[in-house]
């Protein structure tokens, strides 16, 4: 599945989450759809998707592995379930050891598992066997962090993936499209321009994570009310 060509910036997350829960109309009120958001930037867009089309929303744990000295820079990913993901390109360019790896595999590791008691609450997660699931980020460039979602999520043997972000460079879509059945973009940007999500943004502040949680909490109590 192509992605949708169109020149634009987004004023901020959830005006990117609005615009792009009109690609995503065909999906709207079916009772297998779940939206799963990638915390904490993913949510404020999946809230106005699931909001939108009229499904639960959910959050996917994955963690992005920065390469040490080019924090915007993607070595790979973790996931829940063990996955872990690299860019082995990234690894090799830099020279990066096997030990630095381990190190910040290790510390990212922890800081999965603390947003997965903080979200959670003990609350166990949606089941996803046999469901359509859209899988929402705020954007992604280097891929790593989508794709270590993408086969994580393969283990509970959901019915469809489809990726669902504002933004997304070329390559990125022809690599995930390798591990999952559709991608839906607002926009697709050629392979050597894109290297950021900020750049598309007017406002990107970091989403922490106690407003993440509120819209959580906003869209489980939708789902009660309805």
């Amino acid at each position: 599945m192509a992605c949708s060509i169109a020149v634009m910036r987004f004023k901020d997350r959830r005006e990117a989450g609005r615009r792009l829960a009109a690609r995503l109309a065909d999906y709207a009120n079916r009772p297998d759809v779940i939206v799963l958001a990638l915390t904490c930037g993913g949510v404020p867009v999946a809230y106005e998707i699931a909001d939108a089309i009229g499904a639960p929303l959910d959050v996917f744990f994955v963690r992005r592995l920065a390469a040490p000295g080019s924090e915007d820079l993607a070595m790979g990913a973790i996931a829940t379930g063990g996955v872990s993901v690299m860019n082995e390109n990234v690894v090799r360019y830099l020279d990066i050891s096997n030990e630095t790896v381990d190190e910040v595999t290790h510390r990212e590791r922890r800081e999965l598992e603390r947003s997965e008691r903080l979200y959670r609450g003990g609350l166990p997660a949606l089941d996803l066997f046999g469901r359509t699931i859209i899988l929402v980020d705020d954007g992604f460039a280097a891929g790593s962090t989508m794709r270590a979602a993408c086969v994580a999520m393969r283990a509970h043997r959901p019915a469809q993936v489809i990726v669902a972000a504002p933004i997304a460079g070329r390559a990125t879509c022809e690599l995930c499209n390798e591990v999952i059945d559709g991608i839906v973009c607002a926009h697709k940007t050629a392979p050597d321009p894109y290297h950021v999500v900020t750049i598309w943004y007017d406002d990107l502040f970091q989403t922490t994570d106690d407003e993440a949680r509120e819209l959580f909490e906003q869209s489980k109590r939708r789902g009660i009310d309805s």
